[in-house]
């Protein structure tokens, strides 16, 4: 702090990221009795509180990668938007037409709310409250030229809601998950296995574009991307969506 004098408040994380909301244990070191924020990314100010929300600035260079794949026209469906950055930063640095926010946390869909209008986005990005697999059955079907989906842990579960947010056409699925892999293993191709069983149990027609590695997160684990375009969809598709 005597260093850098713009840091008001230092927290130290005692534990992982757990619960639903992904949420962090922080303990105040120094400073002000406070985990509100603000952090400044691609010309985006964002609003959060840290012990509250899930976020990360460590994606930065992730959010802009997928803004710039972003195709004028598109519709944008964001399965786990938190307080908003992938979708207000595609929104700014894009020419989205509609950026479809969900988040089922109620204190993130607040800064979500409040990040939409400090960045003038409103009517651009529109915030949705819930679980992401009840707002697209009831309200974003078949809507999405490109859907996110930053929620590694239950990507895997969430990925037929995906499908069904995207055009019968089809389109684009960032995917997201977590791995183990040793030194002998390609986390990538572990990933692109269970999600090619999953996908052809549904019976979609697809291609992996590109997959990397966005960050370590402990020993052989890591933080992975797919990008996933779906062409067409099987009658077993059509039958899962039936029954969801």
């Amino acid at each position: 702090m005597s260093v850098h004098e713009n840091v008001k408040t230092v927290l130290a994380q005692r534990g992982s990221v757990h619960g639903n909301f992904r949420v962090r244990r922080l303990e105040r070191i120094a400073g002000e009795n406070r985990t509100i924020t603000v952090h400044k990314e691609e010309g985006c100010i964002f609003s959060v509180d840290v012990a509250e929300c899930y976020f990360s600035p460590r994606l930065a260079y992730e959010r802009m990668r997928i803004a710039e794949q972003v195709e004028s026209g598109e519709v944008l469906v964001n399965m786990f938007a938190g307080v908003g950055c992938f979708s207000i930063i595609a929104a700014k640095h894009s020419n989205v037409v509609k950026a479809c926010s969900i988040d089922v946390n109620p204190i993130a869909f607040q800064f979500m709310k409040e990040n939409i209008r400090k960045n003038g986005v409103y009517g651009k990005v529109i915030p949705l409250f819930g679980d992401s697999k009840d707002v697209i059955r009831e309200r974003l079907a078949n809507l999405a030229d490109r859907v996110l989906m930053p929620l590694p842990e239950r990507a895997l579960e969430y990925l037929p809601y995906a499908l069904l947010a995207l055009k019968k056409s089809g389109g684009w699925i960032h995917y997201y998950d977590f791995e183990y892999a040793n030194k002998s293993e390609s986390p990538i191709e572990r990933v692109k296995s269970k999600v090619t069983e999953r996908l052809h149990h549904l019976d979609v027609d697809f291609v992996f574009r590109r997959g990397r590695v966005v960050r370590a997160t402990g020993p052989n684990w890591c933080q992975a991307v797919l990008d996933i375009r779906v062409n067409s969809f099987g009658q077993n598709h059509l039958a899962h969506e039936n029954a969801l």
